[in-house]
C-alpha cells in the first residue's frame, strides 16, 4: 500500500495550528485502536473458551479473524481521514471546566 502525503496547510486548517491537529488525530487514533482491540477480544473469546490442546480448526478460525483485522485500515490513517473530512468534533478540557 503506497504512502500518501498530506498537505500540511489543509491539515493545519482543521484546528488552530498544526500541533493541535496532530493531538486531535492522535487522540482519535487511540480511541479507534481501543475499539478495535475490544472487538478483536470479543470475537476471539468464544474460540479461546472452546480451545483444546490439539485443535487445528480453532487455530484456523483465530488466524482468519486475525487476517481480517490486519486488512483493515490503520487507526492513524482513519483518524487523519476523519479530521480531513470534518467528521471529528473536538473540544478542550479547560473550556468545559470554565462553565
Amino acid at each position: 500500500m503506497p504512502i500518501e502525503t498530506i498537505d500540511l496547510d489543509k491539515f493545519e486548517s482543521k484546528t488552530a495550528n498544526l500541533y493541535e491537529s496532530i493531538v486531535v488525530a492522535s487522540k482519535r487514533s487511540r480511541q479507534i485502536n481501543d475499539f478495535i482491540k475490544m472487538e478483536l477480544s470479543q470475537r476471539l473469546e468464544p474460540i479461546i473458551a472452546k480451545e483444546t490442546e490439539d485443535d487445528t480448526i480453532m487455530n484456523q478460525d483465530k488466524l482468519n479473524i486475525s487476517l481480517e483485522f490486519e486488512k483493515r485500515l490503520k487507526p492513524t490513517l482513519l483518524s487523519v481521514e476523519e479530521l480531513m473530512d470534518d467528521k471529528l468534533n473536538f473540544r478542550f478540557k479547560f473550556q468545559d471546566e470554565a462553565k
